[in-house]
């Protein structure tokens, strides 16, 4: 069969920027939510992960009665796998470490060293 003239298949114009139009309404609402969700999931690895350290940290100095000199001594000790990443800064060397009162050479805690406020609005560096 030929084609019947004047009767083109495909899309106008029109219906082509409805569709797109009603793509970037659903991205609209979408995106927003995705990015809140990918930060609570940054939020929650980075409450993990100082859990973990402090864990080892707190377990290096039942066994040997003192505490690291860096967070390296702990994988060197077993007491972790790795140096975990801070999820925030996506790096495992920007962590703040907390020296025991009265020695600077000690780590007794640890913190992040990222810069910014968490969504509860204290800021990470205080957790």
């Amino acid at each position: 069969m030929k084609p019947v003239p004047g009767s083109a298949r495909g899309f106008s114009l029109i219906e082509l920027l409805v569709v797109l139009a009603a793509i970037a309404l659903l991205l609209s609402i979408v995106a927003p939510r995705y990015v809140h969700h990918v930060d609570r999931a940054r939020e929650a690895a980075l409450r993990s992960n100082l859990a973990a350290l402090r864990d080892a940290i707190d377990k290096f100095h039942a066994d040997r009665n003192a505490y690291p000199e860096k967070l390296a001594d702990l994988v060197e000790g077993r007491y972790l796998r790795a140096v975990p990443v801070d999820p925030v800064t996506e790096r495992d060397d920007t962590w703040r470490v907390v020296p025991p009162p009265g020695q600077s050479s000690s780590i007794a805690d640890v913190r992040s060293g990222a810069e910014g406020q968490a969504q509860d609005g204290r800021p990470y560096a205080a957790w």
